[in-house]
Parts: structure tokens; sequence; C-alpha cells
């Protein structure tokens, strides 16, 4: 089986070779967010994230793939183009036919202990190694890509080894509010749906939530959690949450909830220092098969310094031109994949579809009232408050924001000022203001 690291440096190639051919229009419109999947039966398996541009590919670009595919590697391939939800399918189906799942590979075994997250690491195998409760709940924070959900998973599978009569939930914020309204939904003519869902999460020993700060400011997701959270808890059932940041730093987390998490544990997880970086880089160098010579590794370690998925990502290069060139790049390749990795980490620009959405849900208002010419005092402060976000996140003139919101620039000008000179004077807004605007960058 080959896995999507180990294509990326053929795609890149054959994405080079296409854009001989096309136009940069026209590669960038219909074929660079292609993205490779795996080899397998004579086709080369590629994802897109839209259907239409899936069938305007196929229509319209088959060709052109299969040939560039030939001259960068010598073989016959047939494009094959799927939805993206499929690509989860066909990596999941693969992985369960060696039953394994991508979470059973995270480990306590594998995980790269230093000083900027030993505490985590033994607060989290305390966790997992007691049958009694010992830290209830556990919150580990942090920025993105430092461990924590690796911790979590750790925790996860440790526990299902050690004490596999016991009922584990693992899940994200995300799902776990998707679920919530499905199961509301469906439950309209009935309580079958919520029973369900309440049993799903309730009539568990450990419950394991990732990234509990997306669920601020959703009141009736708030609302579930904070219940379930108190049936574990006075059951003597075992809790741990993830935040991207200090709690404090969470304004519109309902307050019995921060109450809650203010009780336990808290286990704070930082970038990891030079040390730590070379062990990393090292054991996912040996997890692909590597033998990473010393010069390779302290330059990458030297060079990237925040972010442990951007190390992942760069042994990742090493492994795709390995398994291209079959031997290990110079110096000046890492130098390049580095660079890449750092780029492709960049986050997504942030939309102001989402800044709306963002801002409908704190202020309890519906998108369309934002988008809307009602001036209601509680709509008019949401619609300031969403343009001024937008001014603040997203590097659009005043034309485009206005253009967005349906609105002329001078207006989105004059309702920007407003909001400045309204949060001077108002701690409380401006901190709810503050945390949307987190909360808008934690998600690109």
């Amino acid at each position: 089986m080959m896995y999507q690291e180990s294509l990326d440096g053929i795609w890149e190639a054959v994405c080079a070779e296409c854009k001989k051919t096309v136009s940069p229009i026209a590669f960038n419109c219909f074929l660079k967010d292609l993205k490779p999947v795996k080899i397998d039966n004579g086709a080369f398996v590629l994802s897109i994230g839209s259907e239409f541009m899936r069938d305007q590919i196929e229509e319209n670009y088959t060709g052109l793939l299969a040939d560039s595919i030939k001259k960068i590697m010598g073989i016959d391939l047939k494009p094959h183009i799927i939805f993206e939800s499929e690509e989860t399918d066909i990596i999941n189906a693969e992985l369960h036919s060696e039953g394994l799942t991508f979470e059973d590979f995270f480990t306590f075994d594998n995980f790269i202990e230093g000083p900027s997250n030993r505490f985590a690491y033994a607060a989290s195998l305390a966790v997992a190694e007691n049958d009694r409760i010992v830290y209830n709940p556990l919150t580990i924070y942090g920025p993105s890509g430092v461990g924590k959900t690796h911790l979590m998973l750790a925790i996860k599978n440790h526990i299902k080894k050690k004490f596999p009569k016991k009922k584990i939930v693992y899940t994200r914020s995300e799902d776990f509010t998707n679920q919530l309204i499905s199961a509301l939904h469906n439950g309209k003519l009935g309580l079958t749906a919520m029973d369900e869902f309440h049993k799903k999460y309730r009539d568990i020993d450990v419950l394991l939530i990732d990234d509990i700060h997306f669920i601020a400011g959703k009141e009736s997701t708030q609302e579930e959690f904070f219940n379930t959270f108190n049936t574990l808890y006075q059951n003597n059932k075992q809790i741990v949450v993830t935040l991207d940041r200090p709690l404090k730093e969470i304004k519109t987390l309902d307050e019995r909830i921060r109450s809650r998490l203010s009780a336990g544990l808290f286990a704070d997880i930082s970038s990891p220092d030079f040390e730590t970086r070379v062990g990393i880089i090292r054991k996912k160098g040996e997890q692909a098969g590597l033998n990473l010579d010393d010069q390779i590794v302290y330059y990458i370690a030297e060079h990237i310094k925040v972010n442990t998925r951007q190390l992942e990502g760069v042994v990742k290069k090493i492994q795709a031109y390995v398994n291209m060139e079959n031997k290990l790049p110079a110096v000046t390749a890492v130098q390049n994949f580095i660079k890449d990795v750092i780029n492709d980490s960049k986050p997504e620009p942030i939309k102001i579809e989402t800044i709306i959405s963002e801002v409908a849900r704190t202020y309890n208002v519906s998108e369309d009232d934002i988008l809307s010419l009602r001036r209601t005092q509680s709509l008019a402060l949401a619609r300031q408050v969403a343009m001024y976000i937008a001014r603040e996140t997203t590097g659009l003139s005043y034309k485009q924001i206005g253009d967005a919101f349906g609105r002329d620039h001078t207006t989105v000008l004059y309702n920007v000022r407003q909001i400045e000179n309204f949060l001077t004077d108002k701690p409380y807004e401006k901190e709810m203001v503050d945390d949307i605007i987190n909360n808008l960058k934690s998600e690109t």
C-alpha cells in the first residue's frame, strides 16, 4: 500500500509537467486542488473537493493527466478522480484491512517527550495507567501542532489495551456539535435520537473531547456538554479535553463549564525545544523507513521551531524523494522542502461568510438578518461587529467588504469606526470580539 505522503513528490512532478501544456489560469482553476490518494490496479487515484470540478476534470483533462503521469513515472496509469469524501473511505478501508485505524498509531511509546510537554505527558500517562480517577477533569492546552491530539489518542489506546472492558469515547468538539444537531433534528417526533446521543456520551467510562474551545458561543452545545460533564463527573468517570490556549482567554465559554474545568488539572504544551525537535524528526524518519544523517536532522530542527506537524511534513517530503530517486536528498533539496511545507502550512484566509456565521452564533441572530436591511439595535451591533472583524482579519478593502454585505464602502467605514469607539468603553464586548477573532484564526 502506498500512502499519500509517498506520492507527494511524484504528484508535484506531474503538476510541473501539466503546467508545460495548460495555461496558468486553467491549471489554477481545474488542476491545482487535486490531491494524490494512491496508485492501485493500474490507476492513479486523485481526489477533489467538488463534484462539479471532478466532472469537469474527467471530461477535459484526463488525457493530459495520463500523459504527464507517463512522462514522470514511465508507465501507463489511468487517472481516476474521486470526490474528497471518498478519499477518507478508501484510506480507512485499507487501514481496516490491516486491522488498524489512524488513531491506533498514536501511543505513548512514539510520543517524543521533552521539557515543553513533560508535565502534560506525565499527567496523560497517569490518567491512562490508573484504574481509579487521579486527575478529573484533565485539560491539555497549547497551540496547534504541538501534540495535544497525540496525547489524547495515546490515552485512549492505552486504556483500551490495559482496561479492555472500559467504554471510551474520543471525539472532536465539532463532531459533538454536529451529532447533537442531528439528534435534535431527528428527535423532533420522539426521544429516540436524543436518548441514543445521551447513551453514547454519558453511559461510558472515559470521555475525550478535542478542541473544546470550538463550542464557545454555541449555546445548545454548551448546555449539552455541561449536562454530559455533570453526569460523568458525578458518576466518577474520567473526562479529558484540549484547548488551544489558556482557559482565561476563552471569554465566550459558558461560565459553568469554565468553573467545572477549573476544578481539575491543567497541563500545557509549548513549542518543542531543539533536542525534542531532533527526537521527533528521528522518530518520524524511523517510522518512514529513513536513515537520516545528522546534518539533515539538525538542519530541519534548526529551521522549523514551532509546529511539529511541519517537522513531519518535511520528513514526508524526504520520504517521497527517496521513493522517486532511491537516495537521500542533499541539504539544498531539504531547504526547498522546508520552504514548501511552511508555505503549505500557512492558514487559509478567513472568509467573510465564516465571520458572519461566527458573529451570528455569538449574538444569537441569523446570518440572513446580518445581511438584511433591518436596523434593530441588536442586529445593528452584530452587523457592525462583523464588518469590523472582516476589516481586522481579512485584509480586504472597505469596498470589498461592502460588496459582501450589500453596502457601499462609506457605510462600512462608518460602522468600523463606530465599533472601534464602542469597544474602547466596553471591555466585556471587546473581550467577546477578541474571542471571536481568536476562534476564527484557530479554525484556519
